[in-house]
């Protein structure tokens, strides 16, 4: 794992956000995914999807990013879907308790249509 952090971003139907990352979703990640939402949320993106087929690893700071941006788009009756979760990555946001707030899809096709 080289450290870098990236995310490929694309609007579509004016108001769904898709984010594909790829690598550790920690503290520098989860401020790259905030930064990345607060440029389109004027924009009234209310649905986010983070697609994290080629991230990994998420530790508890990258998970207090992700809950930021969940919490904002609460505020506008918006959500959030996670898709191509690893396995690792889906017991520890089970056990964080986030898709009590979030949902999650088995490919970026199926979130299009949540």
């Amino acid at each position: 794992m080289n450290g870098e952090f990236i995310i490929n971003s694309e609007l579509v139907n004016n108001d769904t956000l898709i984010m594909r990352t790829d690598g550790y979703i920690n503290n520098v990640g989860g401020e790259k995914i905030v930064d990345e939402y607060t440029q389109y949320e004027p924009q009234g993106v209310n649905r986010v999807v983070i697609d994290l087929q080629k991230s990994k690893v998420v530790n508890s700071i990258g998970v207090s990013y992700l809950i930021e941006v969940i919490e904002r788009l609460s505020r506008t009756n918006g959500k959030m879907i996670f898709t191509n979760l690893d396995p690792t990555i889906e017991k520890t946001f089970r056990i964080m308790g986030l898709f009590q707030f979030a949902e999650k899809a088995e490919s970026l096709e199926s979130a299009m249509i949540a």
